[in-house]
């Protein structure tokens, strides 16, 4: 059996090779074991820091499902993130452009376009995962005497920074796992599979 740094050495092997590549020869796909997690939340924690998610958003969640009758019962807990679907259906119920399916299989979001709180909700119905979430414009710090400098900071996604300031985007938009888009670009894992020391998530090529 391989110990988890094998296998994170083995994904970043393959994610360096797929770099080389032209970027529609591309196919990235995580694939997540369910057996393997003991909800730690190591991954949600990893995903909010390297995203700067504030209240309310979050790219990746934790689910729990209980199944059997009393004295056999079980537990199994469920990571989910956006699945990039091949046929997305949330595509399908966003503004034209909004929301796009790049050559490399990740679901794109234009937060230009993917505005208001009517659009949020068509979308976020439209998803069968519940990958969307509302970025009403709150910070963690706000009822302290200053915002924090995190909070303050430039947020990077989609190949550009962002600053969350009140009537512009992404503040007003729905947001999504997108695979942490910004570190493969740097040759970096999603944060939410290097974190996990269960093994849970394999992504690649």
């Amino acid at each position: 059996m391989s110990t988890r740094g094998e296998e994170l050495g083995r994904m970043r092997e393959d994610l360096r090779r797929a770099l080389k590549k032209p970027a529609a020869e591309r196919r990235w796909a995580m694939v997540i074991n369910t057996k393997r997690c003991t909800a730690c939340y190591a991954c949600v924690v990893a995903c909010m820091a390297e995203n700067g998610s504030p209240p309310g958003v979050a790219y990746r969640r934790v689910g729990e499902v209980e199944s059997g009758e009393y004295p056999q019962v079980a537990r199994t807990f469920m990571p989910v993130n956006c699945m990039q679907c091949d046929n997305p259906p949330c595509m399908k119920a966003a503004p034209a452009g909004a929301i796009t399916k790049r050559p490399d299989g990740i679901v794109a979001v234009d937060y230009d376009k993917l505005k208001g709180k009517d659009v949020f909700e068509r979308v976020s119905k439209a998803c069968p995962y519940g990958a969307f979430s509302y970025d009403d414009g709150r910070f963690y710090t706000k009822e302290t005497p200053a915002l924090q400098a995190y909070e303050k900071a430039p947020i990077y996604e989609y190949g550009k920074p962002w600053v969350r300031t009140n009537g512009k985007p992404p503040v007003g938009t729905a947001r999504k796992c997108h695979f942490c888009l910004q570190r493969l670009a740097a040759g970096m894992l999603p944060a939410c599979v290097t974190t996990c020391d269960g093994g849970v998530s394999y992504f690649g090529d």
